[in-house]
């Protein structure tokens, strides 16, 4: 599966999004979005995110995105990325992805997660974004 170019286009989608106006719709209130309150970090520096999500009425491919920050340090660190099914039923999501090893140590941390679509409009995939989630998080040796 070609998941890291999709992932590149939905984060290039997500900048010439930044750089429109903004939309008056909103997302669906009952869609939802979790972070669990622990992930792992491993030797070679793997970290592991996981949580559940719903989401609903998709017409392009929707996707999980997270990344990780310590302290107040600047850099924020892509953590993979996986497909969601917006059906409306709960689901879980789990991402992994592996930073230098030095980045991140075991501790606290802040997780950012985020459900978008590549929704197709006038022949050009635009992100919709259906919710977004924010949490202070522990990261666990693993």
């Amino acid at each position: 599966m070609l998941l890291r170019p999709a992932l590149a286009a939905a984060a290039g989608a997500a900048l010439v999004l930044l750089a429109l106006p903004a939309q008056a719709a909103t997302a669906d209130p009952t869609e939802t979005l979790t972070v669990a309150s622990a992930g792992t970090i491993a030797a070679d520096g793997t970290v592991t995110l996981a949580g559940t999500y719903r989401c609903v009425g998709n017409t392009g491919p929707v996707f999980i995105s997270s990344a990780v920050q310590q302290g107040d340090a600047p850099a924020r660190y892509g953590i993979g990325g996986s497909r969601a099914v917006c059906d409306g039923a709960v689901h879980t999501w789990r991402n992994a992805g592996r930073v230098q090893s030095d980045a991140l140590k075991a501790g606290p941390a802040h997780v950012e997660a985020t459900i978008t679509e590549l929704e197709p409009r006038g022949g050009l995939p635009l992100p919709r974004f259906h919710a977004i989630k924010q949490q202070d998080i522990t990261l666990t040796e693993g």
